[in-house]
């Protein structure tokens, strides 16, 4: 599991059956800053991950990967290798908040 930014959204009109009604999101996933370990970096990775939350562009979320992926009521019949299984409120690190939902412009 990791942390991710959701940073855009997939169309496609053809897809397999299984996959019909899935929204499929780009996020791109998110590592502590290991010099300050005080805030949260990009990885300069992207990946495709289904919703199951209604998470949204700019959301902070939780991302599970590989065959857990398809460990969720919603994911267990899909073609899948990444899932939205969570929307971050907050991330604490020693004692430190290094993400605050709330205060996000």
């Amino acid at each position: 599991m990791f942390l991710a930014r959701v940073t855009g959204s997939i169309v496609a009109t053809q897809k397999v059956a299984s996959m019909k009604g899935h929204k499929l999101l780009i996020v791109e996933p998110y590592r502590l800053d290991a010099d300050t370990r005080a805030s949260l970096v990009t990885t300069g990775r992207t990946f495709i991950a289904v919703d199951t939350l209604g998470s949204g562009e700019g959301d902070l979320v939780l991302v599970c990967q590989g065959s857990s992926a398809r460990l969720t009521p919603e994911t267990k019949s899909l073609p899948i290798d990444a899932v939205i299984t969570g929307i971050v409120d907050s991330v604490h690190i020693e004692k430190k908040s290094v993400f605050d939902r709330t205060k996000e412009a």
